[in-house]
């Protein structure tokens, strides 16, 4: 059986064990880092092929369109990292000033080459955006199952390496258990993490997604939706029968008076009165029912 490889083996035997990614790639494209076969060069934008290893699939278009006015105006200040391949050049850090460099028109950018291996990009790509948390949870999640699968980080080597604890990075990897419908609406900010989180204890991936368009629909807290999740599954206690009690007809009477003069539901009970209401303007059009309300204010 072949041996797998270590945790960050190609990156430690060039920066040292513990290396900080997004600190390493600073010091490599400000001229303070000394890495074999970094060497800088002015590339075509056309010769730049995209990072297959990027984990970031989504990016803001006005932030893009921000980006390159900065970029027409004074240029681009930090270089892109790309290693050179057999025909042009592979990518590995900078995809944002490349694309902005487009949409400016840019004919050529600036970059550093270095001769990194395909491990080491792949390495690179994705601890440079975890560490600079700007994934959304799905592509963080995605990131994460990269480096597990084709890595072969074990759980805790992951959770060293990005600086989060080993439950974090079991969780947000469960993610990817989620219909690929559901995680689109995690990727777009209809659902948050509290949201989809109790969804993947459902039995389907039909019921998960039925789930994911009611908390949508009726805009359901998480508590809510923990509670559906186990009404679902039928693990939710139930709670015990109230007895009926009875009340004197008078009583009942004074109820059903005070509500339709007041609009809303009207408990008495002994020694207090409970008056319902929906919101704010619902309260002080009852106060104002009952002269509570100070008309001086």
């Amino acid at each position: 059986m072949a041996e797998k490889k270590g945790l960050g083996k190609g990156l430690s035997s060039i920066f040292g064990e513990g290396v900080n990614v997004e600190q390493m790639l600073d010091d490599i494209q400000n001229n303070s880092s000394e890495v074999p076969g970094r060497k800088e060069v002015e590339i075509p934008v056309d010769e730049i092929r995209p990072n297959p290893y990027q984990p970031r699939k989504e990016f803001e278009p006005n932030a893009l369109n921000e980006l390159a006015e900065s970029i027409r105006v004074h240029g681009i200040f930090t270089p892109l990292l790309v290693r050179k391949s057999v025909s042009g050049y592979d990518l590995i850090a900078g995809e944002r000033r490349l694309r902005a460099a487009k949409i400016a028109g840019l004919e050529t950018v600036p970059a550093i080459a270095v001769d990194f291996t395909e491990e080491e990009m792949m390495e690179i790509s994705i601890l440079e955006n975890v560490q600079r948390e700007d994934l959304n949870p799905i592509e963080e999640a995605a990131a994460y199952d990269s480096l597990i699968r084709k890595l072969h980080y074990t759980q805790e080597q992951l959770a060293q390496r990005v600086g989060k604890s080993r439950e974090y990075c079991a969780n947000m990897m469960r993610l990817l258990k989620l219909p690929a419908e559901v995680q689109d609406m995690v990727v777009n900010k209809k659902l948050t993490m509290g949201h989809v989180r109790p969804l993947l204890g459902l039995k389907s991936e039909d019921e998960m997604y039925d789930v994911a368009l009611r908390i949508v629909k009726e805009k359901l807290s998480v508590r809510e939706v923990e509670a559906l999740v186990h009404e679902l599954n039928g693990t939710r206690k139930k709670e015990p029968k109230k007895q009926e009690i009875r009340k004197d007809p008078m009583i009942r009477d004074l109820e059903n008076h005070m509500a339709e003069k007041l609009g809303t539901k009207v408990e008495v009970g002994k020694k207090k009165i409970s008056i319902s209401y929906e919101d704010t303007d619902d309260l002080n059009r009852i106060l104002e029912i009952l002269g509570c309300l100070d008309e001086s204010l």
